[in-house]
């Protein structure tokens, strides 16, 4: 049974003062903590890749994992939507050469934002189970940074730069349930590039997290024949402090478990699930937790995940 077995991160340290922005922007503590949730936001220095997060992330991880040695790697697929330079090769095979892993690897890369996490793991589960690999690495990294305008109060308050690296194999610590999935395209101008820089419509954003997510968290726990009682923990994207919340809420069961933790980070997008579940869930004694990621598309995807 091919499930997560370790999870590493690299969050830079250099980045900037959230509070300093929003003085900037005419916003307040109260506003910075209780509605974006972040005082400070990780960035990528300018002699940074997408791929060179990626390396720090995986070298992390196999130094958290002194039996994981570099040649047993089969499969590596990074989610992102900022590779590098401007996409073209895909930056799984740069980072397969970075790390110096096996020519006889499979690397590629998918392109989905905030909900890439969740559809990555189920991608890798499946590809490796279809062509017997053992040793999988699912890597995130979307530096926002690269696109947002620091002029733009509605993006450049929320996100940090940030990478994450997940092992999957055999004999994992947390298996791989249930799960679904949604896409509505119609939604694609709310989260889109144009000549290089961000454009988010937040209220439509925010609109679509409170419609899709509870309601999407409460299908996939009627599938699993699982009550809110059943659920250790979810974790879901930190989109922000207002999104966590309003969605905690209007799920309505047990809003308490709804994990709040971006303080330090900001939005990290497709690493933003990762990080939760390396620092809350990896060490703790839950046996159930649910994870949803939802953004750029419009794209959801949610899932259980359970102790073997």
């Amino acid at each position: 049974m091919i499930g997560i077995k370790s999870i590493a991160s690299y969050v830079p340290a250099a980045g900037l003062d959230n509070y300093a922005q929003g003085a900037k922007f005419g916003k307040d503590e109260e506003f910075i903590l209780g509605k974006i949730g972040s005082a400070f936001l990780p960035r990528k220095s300018d002699e940074q890749e997408t791929s060179d997060l990626c390396v720090e992330a995986v070298n992390a991880l196999f130094a958290a994992n002194p039996t994981l040695s570099r040649d047993s790697i089969d499969a590596l697929i990074v989610v992102t939507q900022n590779g590098d330079a401007e996409g073209l090769p895909h930056t799984a095979a740069i980072v397969q050469d970075k790390l110096g892993l096996p020519t006889n690897i499979a690397a590629f890369d998918i392109s989905l934002g905030c909900s890439g996490y969740v559809y990555g793991i189920y991608a890798l589960k499946g590809f490796m189970e279809a062509t017997g690999l053992k040793n999988g690495l699912l890597v995130t990294a979307d530096p926002y940074s690269k696109i947002v305008d620091p002029e733009d109060r509605n993006t450049t308050m929320l996100f940090g730069d940030a990478a994450t690296a997940t092992w999957m194999g055999e004999d994992p610590l947390w298996a791989l349930g249930k799960s679904a999935f949604g896409t509505d395209g119609s939604g694609a101008p709310h989260l889109k590039v144009t000549d290089g820089v961000f454009f988010m419509n937040g209220r439509q954003v925010f609109n679509f997290a409170l419609l899709k997510v509870p309601a999407h968290l409460h299908e996939l726990l009627e599938q699993s024949g699982l009550a809110a009682d059943d659920i250790d923990a979810f974790c879901i994207h930190q989109g922000s402090a207002a999104i966590v919340d309003a969605v905690a809420r209007r799920f309505e069961d047990k809003p308490e478990k709804f994990v709040k933790d971006m303080v330090e980070t900001g939005n990290t997008v497709s690493s933003s699930i990762p990080l939760l579940l390396e620092k809350h869930a990896l060490d703790a004694t839950w046996k159930r937790v649910a994870v949803s990621g939802f953004g750029v598309g419009l794209s959801w995807g949610s899932a259980i995940l359970h102790r073997p």
